[in-house]
């Protein structure tokens, strides 16, 4: 499976970054990728936290949907559409949502961002998830995550043991602590001997600067492709096999004691 992270930058207009997004995606296709994964806010960064309720759609309707599906189905190829606003039952919040779309442009998953980062005043505008799915691609069983979610271990614990062997992960992560962005994604790969492909936001806007670093882990460690700071396309081709291979190599998951964790 060759996958794409598509490093981009967003800003308050939602047209200009689908079209964005678009040529990026296109170019990913060209080069061959049947999964691409875009960064959380992909289609729309405000520079008012509440202004994304003005936004919000209903799962499986609204503009930036209709692109996910429709590009999608272009280009024959599974889009992670970062995260975008969905409709809470909460009139003033909203989702911060991950949604999944196959090459048929049919939605396959929807993952709610269940931690939510106060600091950007995420916990006033934005209600948490409260389920962590996972579906299988045509690769292997994987999962999602948001951003701050990469900050819990216990979430991923929770993918591993319902068998995901790929966790994709949109972020908005900033500048300043990209050395936690860039360890995390290390320690969540080796801890649970998965593969984990990350999607950072690049560049800068009124809440600061964006760090970048998209990358590609895996179950070893082993970095398979790391971006910079600035937006770009970076591609990996990964076998979801060596995730068997490593855990039988090296099984140290089976001296797991569950039973005194809880």
């Amino acid at each position: 499976m060759k996958v794409a992270a598509i490093q981009m930058n967003s800003g308050a207009d939602v047209g200009r970054n689908l079209e964005l997004a678009a040529q990026l995606l296109g170019d990913a296709a060209l080069d061959g990728c049947a999964l691409a994964v875009l960064p959380e806010n992909f289609a729309l960064m405000p520079e008012r936290g509440r202004d994304k309720s003005l936004h919000a759609e209903r799962p499986g309707e609204g503009p930036i949907q209709d692109f996910l599906r429709e590009t999608a189905v272009q280009h024959g190829m599974w889009i992670i559409g970062g995260s975008m606003p969905l409709e809470s039952p909460e009139p003033e919040r909203v989702y911060g949502a991950c949604i999944v779309v196959d090459h048929r442009g049919d939605t396959r998953a929807i993952y709610r961002k269940i931690h939510l980062f106060p600091p950007l005043g995420e916990v006033e505008h934005m209600a948490p998830g409260g389920e962590m799915p996972t579906f299988d691609l045509p690769w292997g069983r994987t999962a999602l995550a948001i951003c701050y979610d990469l900050r819990f271990p216990e979430q991923w614990r929770r993918y591993l043991d319902a068998g995901a062997q790929l966790i994709l992960i949109p972020a908005e992560w900033p500048l300043r602590r990209v050395e936690h962005w860039r360890l995390l994604l290390r320690a969540r790969a080796v801890e649970n001997q998965f593969f984990v492909a990350a999607c950072n936001r690049a560049g800068t806007d009124a809440d600061g600067e964006f760090g970048g670093h998209s990358a590609v882990i895996d179950p070893w460690d082993r970095v398979v492709v790391e971006g910079g700071s600035e937006p770009g396309l970076f591609f990996a081709t990964l076998d979801l096999g060596e995730v068997t291979r490593v855990r039988h190599l090296f099984p140290f998951l089976n001296d797991r004691r569950p039973e005194l964790y809880s």
